[in-house]
């Protein structure tokens, strides 16, 4: 690759070296260095002149440090007339600041795309942006790359039976990239998600979903409305009898507790039941809520239905406390007593407890998209007086699990969605997946200290200490150099980017 130069940042010589050893060239000279008061320096000490310029920099736990290191170091490459200076970000510093999430809130992504502008930069080249819209934050050409192919292709070489296994979102924000996964392996998909934990107060739920109590109603001034939908439900409608109504009423019920999930049969078909028998003293068409579901008890018995209190299977909730699954029977934290336990007799104290009518987070012009990251959610699951519900979407029993994720930064998440599929879901392994590995503060050790973790997979786009790296035998290193070598021969040579996003079969 004649006319082009490889400069490294300070934050990932090592993914620099495998670039260019891929390339078959040498690294450029460069001299970075700080003063005695942190101001960093930089010195090119090779000629740029009328050169292709691809400058590769991290992340690091410097991140300010780095991000200077590379503005001026393009700003260096532009004063000594460079021809084109591409940046090469592994990972995209700052790429979960890419919106507003309060009114005086900055989208710092944003302003990093405009300062490496202003340095300079007419081409980026990075891996997996947080959010892919963040491309148009540039006003230069950006290729984001994507590791997913590398990381199909780990899966189909290393995962015994991955023809079954079942790939899940730990959060309801990375649905996208998990099914993009998933419909790349032919393989189904499912997602956790948690919710604060709701009142257990029956007469609440029921008022939330308009079932008659009567002191609460007439609290609410809703008899009246009630009152008008039963009487309008109990009027013939084209001359049909009331009796021809109740029947008709009696049938659905009927078929609907016939494929109720909370019925099982056991080897009962469908019956008749036009010809119920109401009650005496009971109009077909007041049959009230106690009634019907007695008579389905009734009826389930005399067909052989055991009748059971289990969720359906795919759809699996948990409780979780200070971000770790616990017992159906472990005691609630205060704070979730005191939120839940509602006096019945206050309809008004009532109606505030409930989550219906309490304010809920949201992002400006009113959409849920601005809500809370994942990572910045597990210092609400650590609450030690909260109590969470988490909630798994799909049937994950006796299958491998990959939990995937755009980056791995704080353990709470992927631990809580690990501990859900295999103490809940009964899952056989579990591979929490990601792009780039940040592994914040003490991260890797709590993942590699998890039961439920089996393997945990991450690139080599953000430098991991080798300290961590060496004590997490948990821990598999995917490398991206051939990925970022190929893009950058094909940016110096002009050819096309589209067979780097393909999948190749082995």
């Amino acid at each position: 690759m004649r006319g082009t130069l490889i400069f490294a940042g300070s934050s990932c010589p090592d993914i620099t070296d495998k670039i260019c050893h891929n390339l078959g060239m040498a690294r450029a000279d460069a001299e970075l260095s700080q003063f005695s008061n942190g101001e960093t320096s930089v010195r090119i000490l090779t000629s740029v002149r009328e050169k292709d310029v691809f400058v590769v920099q991290s992340g690091s736990p410097k991140i300010n440090d780095t991000i200077m290191e590379l503005l001026i170091m393009i700003s260096a490459c532009k004063g000594g007339s460079a021809n084109k200076i591409t940046a090469v970000l592994p990972y995209f510093p700052y790429s979960r600041q890419s919106k507003k999430k309060s009114h005086r809130g900055a989208i710092t992504a944003r302003m990093l795309a405009n300062l490496l502008g202003v340095a300079g930069v007419k081409h980026v080249i990075t891996v997996d942006l947080h959010a892919s819209q963040m491309q148009g934050f540039f006003r230069c050409p950006v290729d984001n790359l994507h590791a997913e192919p590398l990381i199909a292709r780990w899966i189909r070489r290393n995962v015994p039976r991955w023809q079954e296994a079942v790939v899940v979102s730990k959060n309801a924000g990375g649905t996208k990239r998990v099914t993009s996964l998933a419909d790349a392996l032919k393989l189904n998909f499912g997602m956790v998600t948690t919710d604060k934990k709701r009142v257990h107060n029956p007469s609440a739920a029921a008022s939330m979903i308009g079932y008659p109590i009567g002191g609460f109603e007439r609290q609410l001034g809703l008899d009246t409305v009630s009152n008008q939908v039963r009487n309008t439900s109990s009027e013939p409608e084209n001359g049909t009898s009331a009796t021809e109504s109740g029947r008709s009423q009696d049938s659905r019920t009927a078929a609907d507790a016939q494929g109720s999930p909370r019925m099982r049969a056991n080897g009962a078909h469908s019956r008749n039941t036009a010809n119920r028998k109401t009650p005496p003293g009971r109009s077909q068409t007041t049959l009230s809520q106690s009634s019907i579901i007695n008579e389905l008890d009734e009826d389930a018995e005399a067909d052989g239905l055991e009748y059971n209190d289990q969720r359906a299977h795919e759809v699996t909730h948990g409780r979780l406390v200070q971000g770790h699954i616990v017992p159906d029977d472990f005691p609630s934290p205060a704070g979730s007593v005191a939120e839940t336990n509602v006096p019945d007799d206050d309809p008004m104290t009532l109606s505030h407890a409930s989550s219906f009518f309490g304010p809920q987070p949201h992002a400006l012009g009113g959409s849920g998209d601005a809500g809370a990251s994942s990572d910045e959610e597990d210092d609400i699951l650590k609450d030690p007086k909260v109590e969470r519900t988490i909630t798994l979407v799909g049937d994950v029993k006796d299958r491998a699990v990959f939990i995937v994720d755009d980056m791995i930064d704080k353990p709470g998440s992927w631990i809580a969605a690990a501990e859900t599929v295999v103490k809940r879901g009964r899952a056989s392994k579990v591979y929490c997946i990601a792009t780039h590995g940040v592994f914040g503060g003490d991260c890797l050790e709590q993942m590699q200290a998890c039961d439920c973790i089996d393997t945990i997979v991450v690139t080599n786009s953000y430098p991991i200490p080798e300290h961590k790296a060496r004590n997490a035998s948990k821990l598999v290193v995917l490398d991206l150099s051939f990925l970022l070598a190929e893009a950058i021969r094909r940016n110096h040579y002009g050819e096309s980017m589209s067979p780097l996003f393909q999948h190749l079969m082995d």
